[in-house]
């Protein structure tokens, strides 16, 4: 059996029937656009991981499809997993004699640094979306004051918020996605991860914000643009738009959960507490990613202990 028709019956057979919607997308684009032109026509049997590390070391120097360039690390690893858990699956199922790809050379990742807007740039941010009086921008300020990540925001209803409680209930998250006909649509499913399943407390100034919102639903969801579902994409380019038009510096949209997590260190929230909220599967998780906020922190209040001298 060539490795390309073994790939499309473990896609169908092993893949789509035990992984998230997102998942699925996702290995299937890695067999379709990589995996298939560049190792389909061999035998299952003749796949060896030399002949898997030379195509490793071709998608690391000229893998895009699109610039002819390298392609990211996490990209290439994305990959490699692709390979090793169907050659594995292939050799469960003894269609392979040995499997021998747990050896292969995974390109090194490298971490990129936690970026977050200033403070003061954080204020030019609400301000703007306060001046803007759509609904829909107002979730900017619901991420950067509880840390949602965007598909969380974008698939949160209005029976997850508890107003008189101040609590938040994260308990899915939505992605763009493909339709059967291969039409843009949205997928709702579980959130990231089993920790992604949590409770926010909602601070009180956001209180009054969504109480008014609330009042003008018109749908179950609680960012909508015009009675209109926006898609993921189109969410990230208002936001980009937003930043463009007060002349704040372009970062993504997940740098409104940094910004909180880094707020949240500066007003001296503990670590644990921080972990939770931002549904972390535990503290090193959250101490690792925000070292340097905490070190900052740290610093300005030995500065503080200091002036005693």
């Amino acid at each position: 059996m060539k490795y390309k028709e073994w790939l499309m019956k473990w896609l169908d057979n092993y893949v789509a029937p035990n992984y998230k919607p997102r998942t699925c997308d996702r290995y299937t684009d890695i067999v379709t656009q990589h995996l298939i032109p560049g190792l389909g026509e061999y035998e299952l049997s003749a796949l060896t991981p030399y002949i898997v590390q030379q195509f490793i070391t071709g998608l690391i120097t000229h893998g895009n499809l699109k610039t002819g360039k390298g392609l990211a690390a996490n990209t290439v690893n994305s990959i490699i997993t692709v390979i090793q858990q169907s050659m594995e699956t292939a050799h469960q199922l003894k269609f392979t004699q040995v499997y021998e790809m747990n050896n292969l050379k995974r390109p090194k990742i490298e971490e990129k640094p936690v970026v977050c807007f200033t403070a003061a740039e954080q204020k030019k941010i609400e301000q703007a979306v306060r001046d803007d009086k759509r609904d829909k921008m107002l979730g900017i300020l619901i991420c950067l004051y509880t840390g949602l990540r965007l598909g969380e925001l974008m698939a949160l209803e209005w029976d997850d918020i508890d107003l008189q409680k101040r609590a938040l209930h994260v308990t899915k998250s939505c992605h763009d996605g493909k339709d059967p006909n291969g039409h843009i649509c949205r997928i709702t499913g579980t959130p990231k991860t089993t920790h992604s399943t949590r409770v926010i407390p909602l601070p009180k100034q956001l209180i009054p914000i969504l109480r008014d919102m609330k009042k003008r639903r018109n749908s179950s969801l609680v960012i909508t643009d015009n009675g209109k579902i926006p898609s993921v994409r189109a969410y990230q380019r208002s936001f980009e738009l937003l930043l463009c038009k007060i002349g704040v510096q372009q970062h993504g949209f997940h740098s409104l959960r940094h910004t909180f997590a880094t707020r949240a260190i500066e007003c001296g929230m503990d670590v644990k507490s921080l972990s939770e909220i931002l549904g972390h599967k535990n503290s090193t998780v959250t101490l690792n990613r925000y070292v340097h906020s905490m070190m900052e922190y740290k610093a300005g209040m030995m500065d503080k202990l200091g002036k005693n001298l």
